[in-house]
């Protein structure tokens, strides 16, 4: 029997239009006229070719694809090889190794160290525009950069690890450290118990000899987030008689033979898929003092300062990405016969995320700058500011980078919700962004925090000084520094420490914007966070200037 052609011959029912084009082969850094500006403001004689070079990197097609693909594909751990010998590796698809290897190639893992002053702003700026393509693959990136710091009190293990810890060329191969033209490093903190409360850890350290990297030890225990196991080193805690210390703990030892770590399983995440976080159990791992024995929260604090800051300027470099795929979306989606973003309501809630954006990238960057500023020359004023700061940008930022996501995903509508084999970039920045609210310390460890720093430094005339170039410039900003200095003073007590953090994050934000974008710019943002009090994104008055906003946060094409 023949069957009816009509039947068999297939039928388009439609065509496909009023889909935007994939966002692509732009370049971030050139797109970003915040940064740029806070760049300008801060260091303006700095040559930003480099970046320039970054963020046409990062805005390729070829990038964009590597970070689908090593998100789709998640590591894998091998326990054990074929003949049963115990391995403890953890393979990653090309892709990973790709996205690390560009990293390391433009200086955002430790090279910052061996630099001139003015290379921690630079990196940091880097780090924004890598983390708006992929950010999971910045965990070692941060960590490497991190440790940098407590390492240099081994200088024995600094002077024999530090170079290949700075180098630029990134080696995959799981192999001795003398034989690698690049080294990797991560931590190995939190425990079953004890989560932020690392003083509960059960890890066990005992002494076992001395040689050439100074006091070894013998590790017994475990660790709950381990992250990025295939990292060369690590820096651990464990207990010693005189209490909880720091530990550099190597995969293979100086012999070249492997250490005895051991990778239980690989966690199964919300987001950050193309990082491999893991638990571990350690069987009289060797490791070696790093600082004084029963100081280990001093040196983890040290790392814990330079991880925040990455934490904010990771979360401001995908709010910007974020912001920049709405943008080009609603140019192109049509609705009621015009372009989305023309639609007066939808123009009012992009122009506020821009807002939003603007100042994130201006608050990142700004304690970026005292990082570097306090590492080169020992600045005292900025030692203070740094102090202060890292909390408030390290809540207020990555608080914020949920809320604005799901914001972001609700103005493209079905598609940004959808994961589309890893092309729905808006669902990957979503799963991503509450990591580093988490990660490092939540919010009511950094809100704590600030309280501790307000106890410990004389910070009320450097704020004053920090927030002094916008007073006089709105009738807002006045009112909510004064109460905000008013609180520095007498120190709130505890329960209040988030609304003075949130306050503080907010009136810091002002003035950058103060003094490093337009008017219009600071004015939206005053009337809308320091007076409006905006609950939601969409809220901005009508005499706001929307459209030169939304202008200066347009993205740019090749």
């Amino acid at each position: 029997m023949t069957a009816d052609k009509n039947y068999t011959t297939p039928h388009s029912t439609h065509e496909v239009f009023n889909q935007s084009t994939p966002f692509e082969n732009g370049n971030l850094f050139r797109s970003n006229r915040a940064l740029q500006d806070a760049l300008k403001h801060h260091m303006p004689q700095l040559n930003t070719a480099e970046l320039d070079a970054l963020g046409a990197l990062m805005g390729s097609s070829e990038m964009i694809e590597h970070a689908r693909l090593a998100n789709v594909h998640s590591p894998v751990l091998h326990t054990h090889d074929h003949y049963g010998h115990r391995i403890d590796q953890v393979e990653f698809h090309p892709s990973y190794h790709l996205l690390m290897s560009a990293a390391l190639k433009h200086g955002l893992h430790a090279s910052p160290w061996e630099r001139d002053p003015g290379s921690h702003m630079e990196r940091a700026a880097g780090l924004m525009l890598f983390a708006e393509t992929e950010a999971a693959t910045l965990c070692p990136v941060s960590m490497t950069y991190a440790v940098i710091p407590a390492l240099r009190n081994n200088n024995t293990i600094y002077s024999t690890w530090g170079p290949k810890l700075g180098a630029t060329i990134y080696d995959s191969r799981f192999l001795p450290f003398n034989k690698k033209t690049a080294l990797t490093m991560g931590m190995g903190m939190t425990e079953k118990q004890g989560g932020s409360d690392v003083r509960a850890n059960t890890t066990q350290a005992s002494l076992d000899s001395y040689d050439a990297w100074g006091e070894r030890w013998r590790i017994r225990g475990h660790k709950w987030f381990f992250s990025a196991p295939m990292c060369d080193a690590f820096l651990i805690l464990a207990q010693t008689k005189k209490g909880l210390s720091c530990f550099f703990l190597p995969r293979f030892l100086p012999d070249g033979t492997l250490n005895s770590i051991e990778i239980q399983r690989l966690k199964h995440k919300l987001g950050n898929q193309a990082n491999a976080s893991s638990e571990v159990e350690f069987y009289n791992a060797l490791a070696w003092l790093i600082g004084e024995e029963g100081r280990g929260i001093q040196q983890i604090l040290t790392m814990g300062t330079l991880t925040r800051l990455d934490c904010a300027l990771s979360t401001a470099g995908l709010m910007r990405q974020a912001l920049s795929l709405t943008l080009h979306h609603t140019l192109q989606r049509h609705v009621f016969d015009k372009a989305l973003i023309s639609q007066p309501l939808m123009k009012n809630v992009l122009a506020d995320l821009a807002l939003e954006s603007e100042a994130a990238t201006a608050l990142a960057l700004r304690l970026a700058v005292a990082v570097d500023r306090s590492e080169n020359g020992n600045d005292a004023y900025e030692t203070i500011i740094r102090r202060l700061l890292t909390p408030v940008a390290k809540f207020w930022i990555c608080k914020r980078g949920s809320h604005f996501t799901q914001e972001t995903m609700e103005c493209i509508g079905g598609n940004g919700y959808v994961e589309a084999a890893g092309k729905g970039v808006m669902a990957r920045i979503y799963r991503e962004m509450p990591l580093n609210s988490i990660w490092e310390g939540a919010g009511n460890i950094m809100a704590l925090d600030l309280l501790r720093s307000l106890h410990s430094v004389r910070g009320k005339e450097a704020l004053a000084a920090e927030l002094s170039p916008a007073q006089g410039k709105h009738t807002k900003f006045d009112k909510a520094v004064n109460w905000v200095l008013q609180q520095v003073n007498n120190v709130p007590e505890e329960i209040q420490s988030r609304l003075l953090t949130r306050e503080l994050a907010l009136v810091w934000q002002a003035a950058l914007l103060f003094q490093q974008a337009p008017e219009e710019v600071f004015t939206a943002f005053c009337n809308s966070r320091l007076d409006q009090r905006s609950d939601v994104f969409g809220l901005l008055s009508k005499n706001i200037a929307l459209d030169a906003i939304l202008q200066r946060a347009m993205p740019l094409y090749a």
